[in-house]
């Protein structure tokens, strides 16, 4: 096998592994926002002890990644899809971070009846993990059609948010029995924001990726 040869099937072993991380992130997206709606405490602790395995994926991809610039020696075309896999699989650990948190505002909030029927936070999530979805395959496609309409839908999470956010508080006054559990869903609305962010910031190492033009997607 010549030596681009060998170089082009390490590369896509680090995409391959980026991928799986990817998928096991939004799984635990999915099974927090679970937890979070059916009071899952179980589950909650189960998404925060996983978040080792994602963190030991992003090791290994930054192992690899180096082992490629130490061993191939490569141009800077290729340099450049080594610095977006590091760039993309930072953005991907933030995610599961992210899955984390909500989970841990699950537990904060525990078997405390909700004030109101959790509805439309997960209409703002279902939308964030779009983002996601949309993010990590223009990645492994080196498509910007698909990374620019992925930073489109970033403007609808952000309205959602404002929204969602003055709405909740605005329940305070009328339940300050449940502060706390609105300040729990406020973050967690934050941290959706954020999973939007992330994806328009991966969209943006797309784009980088292909065309050699940094650009920003979230002004």
């Amino acid at each position: 096998m010549s030596t681009r040869a060998i170089f082009d099937n390490n590369l896509k072993e680090l995409k391959d592994l980026l991928l799986t991380m990817a998928e096991k992130s939004e799984h635990a997206i999915k099974e927090a926002m679970i937890a979070l709606i059916n009071q899952d405490m179980e589950k909650a602790n189960q998404v925060i002890d996983g978040d080792n395995e994602i963190d030991d994926l992003e090791y290994e991809i930054n192992d690899k990644a180096l082992l490629l610039i130490a061993r191939q020696s490569p141009v800077a075309t290729d340099l450049r899809k080594i610095n977006v896999a590091l760039k993309v699989s930072s953005e991907v650990e933030r995610f599961a971070d992210i899955a984390v948190n909500i989970a841990k505002s699950a537990l904060h909030i525990g078997k405390e009846k909700h004030f109101k029927e959790i509805i439309d936070i997960p209409k703002m999530m279902e939308m964030a993990l779009e983002m996601v979805s949309d993010s990590i395959r223009a990645y492994y496609s080196e498509d910007i059609t698909v990374a620019k309409k992925c930073a489109e839908k970033d403007d609808e999470v952000d309205k959602m948010f404002g929204r969602l956010i003055q709405e909740l508080l605005s329940h305070i006054p009328q339940n300050p029995h449940a502060t706390n559990q609105i300040i729990q869903l406020a973050f967690v609305c934050r941290y959706i924001e954020r999973i939007a962010d992330h994806s328009t910031n991966i969209a943006e190492h797309v784009i980088y990726l292909v065309t050699g033009t940094r650009v920003n997607l979230n002004a």
